[in-house]
């Protein structure tokens, strides 16, 4: 067995997804030194996450990176739209969001890692290890003070002053370091796949569309990323059904013509994404801290789960620069940033159930259950209310800005 090789840096990240590289960007360019290990070879995978709002818009702003970001393949929305009665209705305005750039913009997610990467490498002081899978946390008494990975070459063992977990939902950290989860609600499932695009298909970017709201179409430019929601019955049973039906039921609820449902060939051609809430009772303990959905995993109602978990990297970033960077990083620092990002946190997860909870209680009643959730009934109502919606999701319940600033190299 190869002896295991040992690296030394101030702070380790677990995960190189937004949240992960984010952090790892803001906390290079404080001066702190920082390692970023990634499980995967590359970040070429079937993300769901592609929404980038307002507020990671105006954080990427903030670093003065937006033109180089908007220059990639993207396609933009100013509003999010339902369809009620036959009729498109808009749920979430952002036209009069106090940021920048007032739209959310579709991207592929392995186009947005890719750009953090990049642009974290100009600092010298910013490690990236792929292909390198969490196997143990290092622990000295009580204190978290690295981590162990397994790659190609051998074990790495990486001590640190902090360990993040930004691992994402299934996190490694979270589970090797003890730390006790809180779930809510029941979990869901969305069955995600692709259409093609044609002429006279909707001109919404997003929509929600049928009878029951169960259908979310994103505009991918050149094709459709659709997503069925499973509401009463799971994936399980709807393949024990066949192909056919399953088509069948999408139809029922897309705005595309039924006959572009021939394009799902197999049940190959979609991938199902289970839906739960939960978050961490308590977010660190003494040398590590989780953040992102390795802290609060997140409904994909609003598509809200990524810039939160941006939105965790920022206010770490101004929390732990620091502290980290002069070698005296306490709890307390830790606790700080749970403390800033636990009220928006629980606020999002709060109104995700409400909405959640309304649609399953209006499934009880036959007559309710053919209309659109309540929320979106009461947007119909006041359109005004769409103003309040774009703010809820393009911002979030408390934005957060770059502090820190940028050291003299």
């Amino acid at each position: 067995m190869s002896e295991i090789v040992k690296i030394k840096t101030t702070c380790v990240i677990a995960g190189a997804g937004p949240a992960g590289l984010m952090l790892g960007f803001l906390l290079a360019r404080a001066g702190v030194d920082v390692t970023v290990v990634e499980k995967h070879a590359d970040f070429l995978r079937d993300f769901r996450g592609d929404t980038i709002h307002p507020s990671t818009l105006e954080v990427i702003d903030q670093l003065g990176l937006i033109d180089a970001f908007l220059a990639l393949p993207h396609t933009r929305a100013e509003k999010l739209s339902a369809e009620m009665g036959g009729k498109t209705i808009t749920i979430a305005d952002f036209s009069r969001l106090p940021v920048k750039n007032r739209f959310i913009a579709f991207m592929p997610q392995w186009d947005f890692l890719n750009f953090l990467a990049a642009s974290a490498q100009d600092f010298p002081n910013f490690r990236l290890i792929m292909n390198a899978e969490i196997t143990r946390v290092v622990e000295d008494g009580s204190r978290v003070s690295g981590i162990v990975a397994r790659t190609a070459e051998g074990d790495i063992q990486i001590e640190s002053d902090l360990v993040v977990g930004a691992d994402g939902r299934n996190s490694v950290i979270r589970a090797k370091a003890g730390l006790r989860v809180e779930n809510f609600g029941v979990p869901s499932e969305v069955v995600w796949m692709k259409l093609s695009k044609q002429d006279g298909d909707p001109n919404e970017v997003m929509g929600h569309a049928g009878p029951r709201q169960g259908f979310v179409l994103i505009d991918r430019g050149d094709y459709w990323q659709c997503g069925y929601v499973i509401r009463r019955t799971t994936f399980a049973q709807i393949c024990d059904h066949g192909i056919e039906a399953f088509r069948k039921m999408v139809a029922d609820v897309s705005p595309l013509p039924a006959s572009r449902m021939d394009e799902i060939r197999s049940f190959s051609d979609t991938s199902l994404l289970t839906v739960r809430i939960d978050r961490l009772r308590q977010w660190w303990r003494s040398g590590l801290i989780c953040i992102g959905d390795a802290a609060h995993a997140m409904s994909p109602i609003g598509g809200v789960g990524v810039n939160l978990a941006i939105q965790d990297a920022v206010a770490a970033a101004n929390i732990l620069s620091r502290p980290l960077r002069e070698g005296r990083l306490a709890d307390a620092d830790l606790a700080a940033v749970e403390k800033r990002r636990s009220f928006p946190t629980r606020a999002t997860q709060k109104l995700q159930l409400m909405m959640r909870s309304s649609r399953r209680a209006d499934q009880a009643d036959e007559h309710k259950r053919k209309g659109p959730p309540g929320f979106i009934r009461g947007i119909a109502r006041w359109p005004v209310l769409a103003h309040l919606s774009g703010r809820l999701i393009g911002l979030g319940f408390r934005m957060e800005r770059v502090k820190e600033p940028r050291p003299t190299r």
